[in-house]
């Protein structure tokens, strides 16, 4: 396994900013170079230590849904090799983490699908009998599959707060206000964009959720990222359908009532939820087993899911 990237340090493109595991530069007006780092974020904080191998299994997982999921809405990708824009002495930087993107307008929101009744959805069920303002049947159990997936949109909070939770209406009062400019000229408005997003990322949900059963996985509920170009045409934007974005959980050891394991980063936060800190960066240290632990479930979650051996 090649050495893990905490952080990219790309000189030859100017760096637009960095997120909790991505890394964004500047390649032209209508291109973008994405790199995903081996950061792992727990309770919205960056850890100090980086999971070999995530970065890639995050963009080479992400690529595989973008182009299963081609037919149902198009996404940022341009085709263009990321090695082939930078300079020869970054090119490892980028090897199998980067992507060439197209330069798009995002929603202001986090589109979020869900299936089942777990994590903060179960929470609000229980004091409500809904999920985000979305009535429910009584006497669901923990992890009940729900009667259809619901779209349950939150805003995008800055680096260190949490996200919070929304209704449709205000997701469309929010695209409403942030996409008007972009929207000029094109005669779509921006309750017609939160719209198509929310049929969208159900339509993209279900069909991966379905896809997911056939490789025994059950994906409990996703969040997905949309921009638009200057057409105010609709694109699948960041990632989709990672450990990172989703809850997945391995179809065999599913239990009514019961959380079930996760492949993602429960690991870590389980490790965490045993340690006295105050949920501020940079966050404690993580011992040798947890990160081991955490990299491999990474990697189950990929070559189960796409049935292929990743080699990094």
């Amino acid at each position: 396994m090649t050495q893990a990237l905490f952080e990219s340090s790309i000189k030859s493109l100017p760096l637009l900013g960095r997120g909790k595991v991505r890394d964004i530069y500047a390649i032209d007006d209508d291109k973008l170079l994405i790199v995903t780092s081996d950061r792992l974020s727990a309770f919205d904080v960056v850890l100090p230590d980086p999971i070999p191998g995530k970065g890639t299994v995050l963009t080479q997982l992400a690529n595989f849904w973008f182009e299963k999921l081609g037919h149902i809405l198009p996404n940022q990708l341009t085709g263009i090799d990321p090695e082939s824009v930078v300079a020869e002495d970054e090119r490892e930087q980028v090897r199998g983490r980067g992507l060439v993107v197209k330069r798009l307008k995002p929603l202001p929101i986090e589109a979020v699908v869900r299936g089942y009744l777990i994590g903060s959805g179960w929470k609000d069920y229980q004091q409500t009998g809904a999920v985000c303002g979305i009535k429910l049947p009584a006497g669901l159990q923990l992890a009940a599959k729900l009667p259809e997936p619901i779209f349950t949109p939150a805003t995008k909070a800055e680096m260190g707060d949490h996200d919070e939770n929304i209704s449709f209406e205000q997701a469309k009062i929010n695209c409403e206000a942030v996409l008007a400019d972009a929207l000029k000229g094109t005669g779509k408005t921006g309750a017609e964009i939160a719209t198509q997003a929310r049929d969208a990322a159900i339509a993209l949900y279900t069909a991966a959720a379905d896809y997911a059963l056939t490789r025994q996985i059950i994906i409990a509920d996703t969040k997905f990222e949309f921009g638009i170009d200057a057409a105010g045409t609709l694109h699948l934007i960041d990632e989709a359908l990672t450990p990172d974005s989703s809850r997945f959980w391995p179809a065999d050891s599913y239990q009514l009532g019961s959380n079930p394991p996760s492949y993602d980063k429960q690991y870590v936060r389980d490790h965490l939820e045993t340690l006295d800190w105050n949920k501020k960066a940079p966050g404690p240290k993580l011992p040798a087993d947890v990160i081991e632990r955490t990299s491999a479930k990474y990697m189950e979650a990929y070559e189960q899911l796409t049935g292929k051996k990743l080699v990094i």
